[in-house]
């Protein structure tokens, strides 16, 4: 008889039994920028805005404790840090005891602000909040805000990026929109796993080709990137075949072991959204 072992459901991992920091595994940036014609400072602002559902630590007395944390990482870090390596890392809390929750706050921020800026001049720190179960009724679901490109009957046939598809009317007046799609689909980079996302395009400049643009959501179907990559590729096509006044492309992509990732890039320096989890999430 078959076993689990024998099966498609992956490899056991060893889950550190405490606290351990160098699980954290940092990946540049530079590479994945340079694919699509990132040479230098990129023509975008933003963040990555995190969300680890599963925290959890001992108190001094060895009682288990519970909280959410929303961990932001400005695009400006030369690094990511890979996914499960953030999980294993946060699974080292565990059966570790910590004095409070201001502790675990501060040990996270050192950690992952090391991590992102690892190998920088001016290394600075990340933004990492916490939210103990009192809090938790007070987060809201909510969905993107903008017209749905859903709702467009298209005929599609291509998933792998497909920027060739994208057009946009130059010879008219410009337009301001706000568009939404829950269609968008990637998988992960290191081990093929599907990442489900919504995504929500905010522009000013000629008016895109809306049917297009779903198509070109669509065509990342089957593409292998990490979460912030595929936001980067996104407004990178766009502002260079669509040559928008202003870009924002923000995805919220669905948890995957207790971690959700939502990237927001955008031409043009702003307030960052609020860390709200859509119904998917």
């Amino acid at each position: 008889m078959t076993t689990p072992e024998q099966s498609q459901l992956g490899k056991a991992s060893a889950y550190a039994d405490q606290y351990d920091a160098s699980l954290l595994f940092p990946i540049p940036r530079a590479g994945k920028r340079a694919e699509i014609g990132i040479a230098g400072a990129p023509p975008f602002f933003g963040a990555d805005l995190w969300t680890a559902f599963e925290l959890s630590w001992l108190n001094a007395r060895g009682k288990p404790q519970v909280a959410l944390a929303h961990i932001t990482v400005p695009c400006e870090t030369p690094n990511i840090v890979e996914s499960k390596s953030f999980k294993l890392y946060l699974n080292s809390f565990n059966n570790t005891r910590f004095a409070d929750a201001a502790e675990v706050q501060a040990r996270i921020r050192a950690d992952i602000s090391e991590a992102v800026w690892r190998g920088a001049d001016h290394p600075a720190t990340v933004g990492v909040k916490l939210l103990l179960p009192e809090l938790f009724d007070r987060e809201p679901v909510h969905e993107l805000d903008g017209l749905s490109l859903d709702r467009l009957d298209v005929e599609c046939t291509r998933y792998q990026p497909a920027p060739d598809l994208l057009t946009a009317e130059f010879g008219e007046a410009p337009v301001s929109e706000v568009l939404t799609s829950n269609l968008l689909k990637s998988n992960c980079l290191v081990t093929g796993q599907p990442d489900w996302g919504s995504v929500q395009i905010a522009y000013s400049g000629p008016q895109i080709n809306q049917e297009a643009l779903l198509q070109y959501i669509v065509s990342f179907r089957n593409h292998n990137e990490f979460h912030e990559q595929c936001v980067e590729r996104i407004f990178m096509d766009l502002w260079t075949r669509c040559k928008p006044i202003k870009l924002t492309v923000y995805a919220r992509y669905t948890r995957r072991g207790g971690l959700d990732i939502n990237p927001l890039r955008t031409s043009h320096p702003q307030q960052l959204p609020a860390n709200t989890r859509t119904a998917r999430q």
